[in-house]
């Protein structure tokens, strides 16, 4: 049974772009915030309040095909998610010295993805239990479930608090796994060519996503400076979960890190 009670039940207003301009001398400081696939902006809203409240520009988007019906998912071409990151990265960069862009499972997919272009103009990447793959199952195959099966039972809100949501969606959309594949492979292919700073965060417990996905990405990132931090006390999850203040506060570390010098 598919049913919207997830995204209906979100505060008023949360189901959208948010956005909040900065204040103090970090107001030059952007940092952009991707949630993952069938989620929503709540999971990552959190962690923009508590960046905002240090002073920080923040952005947290939502993508295209998300947070109204899971039918509307299988709508949307791969190309679509990143477009809508460059013209809120495009934002920032008018107000902001320095843009960072954090992502959560396929936001952290769709993170790297925009990071091939614009590897020159980011200062750092977040990354919260990223996807970059989903093994043995390739993009061909997904289109074939596709036809047969628009929709599938949900792998969302994967949270060990218990009465926590990410108001995502209860249904997995195929077609759209189908299109998110796609984006993951090309991405994947090209994860050398990222050198900006990156900081892995990784819920040991994660019944989403398999550790592989941490693994490629650690290996396969041109990036001199990349560190993995493990999380013990969360699932897949994480921005909303018990390890969620460590996160928070480890990424404060790596963008004053990051910014301090040259403020």
């Amino acid at each position: 049974m598919v049913t919207g009670m997830a995204v209906e039940s979100a505060p008023p207003g949360w189901m959208q772009d948010w956005s909040a301009q900065g204040s103090g001398k970090n107001a030059r400081i952007g940092v952009l915030l991707v949630h993952g696939f069938t989620g929503a902006p709540p999971s990552m809203r959190p962690w923009g309040e508590f960046l905002n409240g240090k002073g920080y520009t923040v952005s947290v988007p939502m993508l295209p095909g998300h947070g109204t019906k899971p039918e509307n998912l299988n709508k949307v071409k791969w190309q679509e998610w990143p477009a809508k990151v460059e013209a809120e990265l495009n934002k920032l960069y008018k107000t902001c010295d320095h843009v960072f862009i954090a992502g959560l499972s396929m936001g952290g997919g769709t993170a790297l993805n925009i990071s091939l272009t614009h590897n020159d103009r980011l200062s750092g990447i977040i990354l919260v239990n990223p996807m970059i793959h989903v093994a043995y199952m390739p993009h061909q195959l997904a289109y074939v479930i596709s036809n047969f099966q628009k929709l599938r039972s949900s792998v969302g809100n994967d949270i060990k608090r218990p009465g926590i949501t990410e108001h995502g969606y209860d249904a997995l959309p195929t077609r759209g796994v189908y299109e998110l594949l796609k984006m993951l492979k090309i991405t994947r292919k090209n994860l050398s060519k990222i050198s900006v700073p990156v900081q892995l965060f990784h819920s040991v417990e994660d019944h989403t996503l398999p550790v592989s996905n941490t693994e490629i990405i650690m290996a396969g990132l041109g990036s001199s400076n990349k560190s993995r931090i493990e999380l013990v006390n969360s699932y897949h999850v994480a921005t909303l979960d018990y390890d969620q203040e460590l996160i928070f506060q480890n990424s404060l570390t790596f963008i004053e890190g990051l910014t301090l010098r040259s403020n």
